[in-house]
Parts: structure tokens; sequence; C-alpha cells
């Protein structure tokens, strides 16, 4: 997994260095004002990189997917958008996360591997950072399915069966869904439902 080794600290009146933080000291930053709530970033490895923009399409597929998912959860998962999750050495905020609840369950922390069904990232631009970075990521943290929404070639990436700590981590089965299919909602192992593709893509 290749990422940029540097962090730009020139708005925080510091020089460019390439530095690698821990979550704990990640979690300083934003709590002394280090790192601001304008300021869009997420920690992926260790290393502090910047977000993706949002679009108008983005933004729909997103409120798509949420008014799509939600009628098949049980009563004790819920969804949390574009909303940090806590990893080893990254703190991610993928696009939904289907978590444990109850609601309130994440007042003092964010959601871990444990409490996570499911993740979606919606790609555009950030197509190849969500395949070849978040991928293997949570596969490590053996996150048991993650959609990526795959705007240009409109169809869905289905991955399940993470390898969790390997020398090459990913996901051991990747389908494709397109606009003409549905694809199964799984949560504990429980398929719940299935979602038209073609609903889900603006």
């Amino acid at each position: 997994m290749a990422l940029a080794s540097t962090f730009n600290l020139g708005t925080l009146g510091a020089a460019t260095l390439p530095i690698r933080f821990t979550v704990e000291q990640y979690h300083r930053m934003i709590q002394t004002g280090v790192l601001r709530e304008d300021q869009r970033v997420e920690l992926l490895e260790g290393w502090i990189v910047p977000k993706m923009p949002h679009n108008p399409t983005h933004d729909s597929a997103i409120d798509l997917l949420v008014g799509e998912m939600s009628p098949f959860l049980p009563a004790d998962w819920f969804l949390r958008v574009q909303s940090a999750i806590t990893m080893v050495d990254s703190e991610p905020e993928p696009d939904i996360a289907a978590v444990r609840g109850p609601r309130g369950r994440y007042s003092t922390t964010h959601p871990t591997a444990a409490d996570i069904g499911m993740l979606v990232e919606v790609a555009d631009t950030s197509l190849a950072n969500d395949r070849n970075v978040k991928g293997p990521l949570f596969a490590v943290a053996r996150i048991p399915y993650y959609w990526i929404v795959n705007l240009p070639e409109r169809r869905v990436e289905f991955h399940s069966e993470p390898s969790g700590p390997d020398s090459a981590p990913g996901y051991r089965q990747v389908r494709v869904y397109t606009p003409d299919q549905a694809i199964p909602l799984f949560l504990d192992g429980t398929e719940l439902g299935r979602i038209e593709v073609a609903r889900i893509l603006p």
C-alpha cells in the first residue's frame, strides 16, 4: 500500500516534513487545534492525507445509498455518513459505515473494526485510492464487507472475505454488479436483502 509520505504542515506554521503519526497523536492534534475541522484530512497508515473534495454526483450517490440501505437494517444497526472509524494506525472517514447501535454508543470513541458490519466508499476521482489503499487497509482490519460505488464505470465492486494481516492484504472475493443487477446487503454473515444498483447510481 503506497501513500504519500509527507503532510504539508506549512498552513500550520511548520515546514513540510515526512512524519508518521499514531492514532493517539492524531487525536491530540485535533483536540489541541493543530488540525481544524475545516481541514479535510484523514489518517491512513500513520500518514495524514487530504480527502477529496465533494461534488454533487458523489454526495447524491451517498444520499441514494442511505435511502436504499436503511430500510433493511435491523434495529441494533445504523448508518454513519462520512464519520471516522478507528483502526490500529489509521482513522479513515468512509462515506458510509454500517455499525452496531445504539446510536449514542460512539459519543466518546469512534467505532472500531469489531463494531463495523460493512463499509462503502463512493469513488469518482478517488477510485485508485479506494481500491489500492483503503481496500487493503479494511482487509487488514477484517471488515467483512466493503463496497466501492464506482461512478465512472457505473458499477458497484463488492469485496468480501478479508485476509486480515498479511504480506499482501486484500479481499479474496471481488464481485462486480452492474445497473441491471441487484447487490446483496450482508451484516453478520446474513443477507438482509438486495439493492438495485441502478437505484444508487445518480
